[in-house]
């Protein structure tokens, strides 16, 4: 077993591929965060500068709510005629026009404006509903009664689980990240899961390396293997989002999070840990498996797609899965074992996987992987030389 481990490891870090991919990754997350947090930047910038833009108008007031010296000093005008005002608009010789209802709460503001592009035409709707709220304002006089007014409160909430404070949002990313890791991991190596069997099968070695090897000796070496791969990669990959993070977290104005705000609770991030373990753990063991029926890997990643399938389901549930954790389909998905570790990482994360739920997952996915192990076993045993058709597990398991 050490020397299938040995060669397993040594063959997969030697690969330029793989440290290419995994880097890789990262790096162009960090890309497009940058360029998300850039974007937002410059549509910030522009929202903010909107109620700035200089341009004349004319508006007509129905409600009597408008002051006329506010308005005078966003270069507005009042006028009585909207036809003419709209009119001079469509010629071109006024910038905007804006009419007031008699009851702006229930009718829309009419704004009318030269185009001046999609992004810039926002500047009209802005700065008609300003000159109304600095209007309002006025009239009330008191900023206190004005902040009431527009909803603008402050609120501290505190709440409780079991007599202690809850966790809160801190509380629940420790635990996100083995569900993160535990997706990106398996993505990043399922081709690799899928052709470490199929690839002495298609180079006609199988029949050498099982006169010296028992199958199941050199399945487990390849189960072992990949767990180890799967750890320098996930070191590999957690180094230069932390890096980048230190580094260059204040040059492209990331939010200076402070990690000592998070809580780590002992007992969910060893869930978390145990249910990414065990669920790793079975869909290797059953991708290996796969690779031991099937000729080629063409074939084997038709079936290797449905796995796939079965595991991402409950991401397409997620709000489901947090907002109501008891509903049928959740149940359905926290105990089928193909869908039970992202659907149980969430659960963990979020604080609605009870203990005797955490353990009936975890001793149902560690036992599952064992028996899936000693099916790949046989698997392999029986199918390992037959390189035209896919085995029939049937006529394995009647023999």
């Amino acid at each position: 077993m050490r020397t299938v481990i040995r060669f397993e490891v040594r063959r997969a870090l030697s690969k330029k591929r793989f440290w290419l991919l995994t880097l890789l990754l990262p790096i162009a997350i960090g890309i497009v965060l940058a360029l998300v947090i850039l974007g937002n930047s410059v549509a910030s910038n522009n929202f903010g500068n909107q109620p700035d833009a200089e341009f004349t108008f004319t508006y007509s007031d129905a409600s009597g709510f408008i002051v006329p010296a506010i308005a005078a000093a966003m270069d507005g005008s009042a006028t009585q005629d909207d036809d003419r005002a709209i009119a001079a608009v469509k010629a071109g010789e006024q910038t905007a026009h804006f009419v007031y209802p008699v009851d702006p709460t229930k009718t829309p503001i009419e704004v009318y404006g030269v185009d001046r592009g999609l992004f810039e035409n926002g500047q009209y709707g802005e700065i008609a509903t300003q000159v109304l709220i600095q209007s309002a304002r006025n009239q009330i006089g008191n900023p206190i009664l004005t902040s009431l007014a527009q909803g603008n409160l402050p609120v501290s909430a505190t709440t409780f689980t079991d007599g202690e404070e809850a966790s809160g949002l801190f509380g629940v990313i420790p635990p996100l990240i083995f569900l993160v890791m535990f997706f990106l991991i398996f993505t990043l190596l399922a081709n690799q899961m899928l052709t470490s069997t199929l690839e002495e099968k298609e180079n006609r070695v199988t029949e050498m390396i099982l006169t010296t090897l028992n199958p199941n000796v050199l399945i487990s070496g390849k189960i072992i293997s990949l767990f180890i791969v799967a750890f320098v990669q996930a070191l590999v990959f957690l180094l230069p989002v932390l890096v980048g993070f230190l580094i260059f977290g204040s040059a492209i104005n990331l939010p200076n999070i402070n990690l000592s705000s998070f809580i780590f609770d002992p007992a969910k991030m060893i869930v978390g840990a145990l249910l990414a373990i065990g669920g790793f753990a079975l869909f290797t063991g059953t991708t290996v498996a796969i690779g031991a029926i099937m000729p080629t890997a063409k074939e084997a990643g038709n079936i290797f797609g449905g796995l796939i399938a079965l595991m991402v389901v409950p991401l397409y549930a997620g709000s489901l899965v947090v907002s109501d954790p008891q509903n049928p389909v959740v149940q359905i998905f926290t105990f089928f074992p193909y869908s039970a570790p992202i659907t149980g990482l969430l659960r963990n994360a979020f604080g609605s996987l009870a203990s005797w739920q955490a353990v009936i997952l975890i001793a149902g996915l560690f036992m599952l992987s064992a028996i899936v192990l000693q099916i790949a076993a046989r698997l392999f045993r029986t199918g390992s030389i037959q390189y035209n058709s896919k085995v029939s597990v049937k006529s394995i398991f009647s023999k």
